[in-house]
């Protein structure tokens, strides 16, 4: 396990780590909201389509085996800002990010504020745009649709229950606080909004999605921008966990692409 201080307080990000080529960019794994990286990453991470390089499976603030404090805002811009100080200390520059679902979120701003830390950035059904909040949904709109302290209250016992106990297994470990921050300002989206931050960005870009859902909205703006979009079949949104090979071989895809 490592780990980096990332707020002034001394609260740490921590990530696991394999080891791999030391002439090869680094690659970086981000999970999604209310998830953690080595449950979704590590088998991925293995794989013989995306072994080799240095992998670093990491945990947002809040998240996993990272620290869950209740002073911080867990803004998007935040969780990239705590997470290109925890990727600094750990000697990252030009990584290869892949993404989560929240994590891709994470990484677009990331990829807007703190460009030298990208190289090629995959967005894996990752939220591209702000959403309704609607009471009872799984995801980060059922849960932003309580207010803060009503969720602490009891309102996650209503959400632990929808979500059912594999989403929870890993939901279980989130900070209460960090789990409605975090959703509720993944809700509002970032400003300007992850879809527009992600049309500006020069990087290498894709957007790996179930191929049962479609392409993504916006399809023809996000090719004409540079972004590829990759279906992977058999899968639902946690392509990685449904489809491992599949997910592993459109990601090598993706990552050969652009330099």
């Amino acid at each position: 396990m490592h780990d980096a201080q990332v707020t002034a307080a001394g609260d740490r990000i921590r990530w696991i780590e394999f080891p791999g080529a030391q002439d090869g960019r680094p690659r970086v794994y981000l999970h999604g909201l209310g998830a953690s990286a080595a449950p979704y990453f590590a088998a991925a991470a293995v794989h013989p389509a995306l072994e080799g390089r240095r992998s670093l499976l990491v945990d947002l603030l809040g998240f996993g085996f990272s620290d869950r404090p209740e002073d911080f805002p867990y803004t998007l811009e935040a969780h990239a800002d705590a997470l290109a100080t925890a990727l600094t200390a750990a000697g990252v520059r030009d990584a290869d990010i892949l993404a989560h679902s929240m994590g891709g979120a994470v990484a677009i701003v990331l990829a807007s504020r703190h460009p030298s830390l990208v190289a090629r950035l995959v967005l894996v059904d990752a939220n591209l745009d702000a959403q309704h909040v609607v009471r009872g949904r799984a995801g980060s709109s059922g849960i932003a649709s309580y207010e803060e302290q009503e969720f602490l209250d009891g309102g996650w016992q209503e959400v632990r229950d929808h979500v059912g106990p594999h989403w929870w297994s890993t939901m279980r470990l989130a900070g209460l606080t960090a789990l409605h921050r975090s959703a509720a300002h993944l809700a509002r989206g970032s400003d300007p909004v992850m879809r527009e931050l992600l049309l500006g960005l020069e990087m290498p870009r894709a957007c790996l999605y179930p191929e049962a859902d479609g392409a993504p909205r916006g399809a023809a703006e996000l090719v004409a921008a540079g972004v590829r979009l990759l279906a992977v079949p058999a899968c639902g949104h946690n392509i990685m966990l449904d489809n491992p090979d599949g997910f592993a071989r459109a990601a090598a895809s993706a990552l050969s692409s652009g330099g």
